[in-house]
C-alpha cells in the first residue's frame, strides 16, 4: 500500500473515536430555546411519517426502575439513539445520588457508528421541559399568564423556563412537598417573576386561579382533583412516566380533551393509562399527538373553556433531537473527551502517535 493511502486509511480510523460527554458539557451546550426548536420538529416529523415508531423497555427494581427509550430520527445525518435511565426517587435522601441517572448512546444509523456517549439526565430534564414548552405554545389559551408548578426540582424549573418562553407569565405558585425545593425556586425566579409558595393546605386554592398547570413529581396517587381545575386550563401531566406513577384523578383525565406525546406509550403508562384501566376512556378519545396539532393535521385549542391534558411520558424522538445538537456542538467546539472502544491501550497509543505524525506529514506539499 502506497504511504498516502496508509496515511488515509489511519486517518479514517481516528474518525470512529467515540465522543464522551459529561453532564456539564451538555448544560452548556443545550439551551432550551434551541431544544424545544428541534423537539418541535421531531414531533412534526413524527406526525408526517418521516420517522418511524421509537420503543421502550422498561424494567422494574425494588426501590425504583430503569427504562430504555430508542429511535431514529433522519435531520442533517440519521441518527439512532438510545438512552438508559436509572429513576430512583428515593435517591436524593436515602443515597446522595440524583434521582435519574443514565447514559445516551448515539450512533450513526447508515452505519452503525457509536459517534456518542453522553450522560442522559441534563438532556432528560431539558428535552422534557421543551415539551412542556411546546405543548403550552399549541393548546394553552393566548392570555394564559397564573401558573402553578407541582414539583420544585429541575424538572419544575425547566418547566417554567420554557413557559416563559410562549406565554408573557406574572404569577406563579409553586408547590413541593419539600419545602426546601420551594425555597430554592423562589430563589432562583423570584426577582424575575412573582413566585407564591404554596402548601397541601393551599394547593386547591393555587389551582383553582391557575390557567396552566404542570405536574412533574414522582407521584404514586393522583392528588389534582377535577373540581380544582378551573374551565379553559392547560395540564402539562409530566410526572408520570412509568406504571405505577400518578398524579391526576383518572376523571380528571376522562372530562378533558388529551393530547399525548405518543399514543401507543401513553395507553401503557401515564395518565390516560390509569383512566383506562378504570375503564373511563378508550385509545380512541385520545384526541390527537401533539405532532398532528403541530402540523395541523389535528385542532389544538377550539374553546377558551375547553380544559387540555398534555399526557408527557417522553418520547424517545426527543432525545434523539436532543443528543443530535449536543454532539454536532460538541464537535464543533472540541468539547469532550474521545476514546475508541474497539482497541487496546497499546493500539491506541501507537494510532494516537502515527496519526498525529500522519497530520504533520500531510502539511507538506507532495501530500497536498
Amino acid at each position: 500500500m502506497a504511504v498516502s493511502e496508509r496515511c488515509d486509511s489511519l486517518l479514517k480510523m481516528e474518525l470512529t473515536e467515540t465522543l464522551l460527554l459529561q453532564r456539564r458539557d451538555i448544560a452548556n451546550l443545550l439551551s432550551i430555546e434551541e431544544c424545544m426548536d428541534a423537539v418541535e420538529k421531531a414531533f412534526a416529523l413524527f406526525a408526517e411519517g418521516k420517522a418511524p415508531t421509537p420503543k421502550v423497555l422498561a424494567v422494574h427494581a425494588e426501590n425504583g426502575g430503569f427504562h430504555i427509550k430508542a429511535g431514529i430520527l433522519g435531520l442533517d445525518r440519521n441518527y439512532f439513539v438510545a438512552k438508559l435511565n436509572a429513576n430512583f426517587p428515593c435517591n436524593p435522601k436515602q443515597n446522595n445520588l440524583p434521582t435519574i441517572q443514565g447514559v445516551i448512546a448515539v450512533c450513526d444509523a447508515n452505519n452503525g457508528q457509536l459517534l456518542a456517549l453522553m450522560d442522559s439526565i441534563e438532556i432528560t430534564i431539558i428535552r422534557t421541559g421543551a415539551a412542556t414548552g411546546i405543548a403550552a405554545k399549541y393548546l394553552a389559551n393566548a392570555n394564559a399568564n397564573v401558573v402553578t408548578i407541582c414539583g420544585c426540582g429541575n424538572q419544575g424549573k425547566i418547566s417554567l423556563k420554557a413557559l416563559m418562553k410562549v406565554r408573557k407569565l406574572e404569577k406563579i405558585f409553586a408547590y413541593d412537598i419539600d419545602r426546601g425545593q420551594i425555597g430554592k425556586f423562589v430563589e432562583e425566579f423570584g426577582k424575575e417573576i412573582t413566585i407564591i409558595p404554596t402548601y397541601l393546605n393551599n394547593l386547591s386554592e393555587a389551582l383553582s386561579q391557575s390557567q396552566i398547570v404542570v405536574t412533574c413529581t414522582t407521584s404514586k396517587e393522583p392528588f389534582i382533583e377535577a373540581k380544582n381545575i378551573k374551565p379553559g386550563t392547560f395540564i402539562a401531566a409530566v410526572g408520570a412516566d412509568s406504571e405505577e406513577k400518578q398524579e391526576l384523578f383518572p376523571d380528571l383525565v376522562a372530562s378533558s380533551k388529551i393530547v399525548v406525546d405518543i399514543a401507543e406509550q401513553c395507553a401503557g403508562f401515564g395518565e390516560v393509562h390509569h383512566a383506562i384501566q378504570q375503564n373511563l376512556i378508550n385509545v380512541e378519545d385520545i384526541h390527537a399527538e401533539l405532532g398532528f396539532i403541530i402540523t395541523g393535521k389535528k385542532p389544538g385549542r377550539e374553546l377558551e373553556s375547553e380544559t387540555i391534558i398534555f399526557d408527557s411520558t417522553g418520547m424517545a424522538l426527543q432525545d434523539v433531537a436532543a443528543a443530535a445538537i449536543v454532539y454536532e456542538k460538541a464537535m464543533q467546539t472540541g468539547v469532550g473527551q474521545k476514546l475508541i472502544l474497539g482497541l487496546q491501550e497499546s493500539e491506541y497509543t501507537v494510532l494516537k502517535k502515527k496519526a498525529k505524525d500522519i497530520k504533520s506529514l500531510k502539511l507538506w506539499a507532495p501530500f497536498k
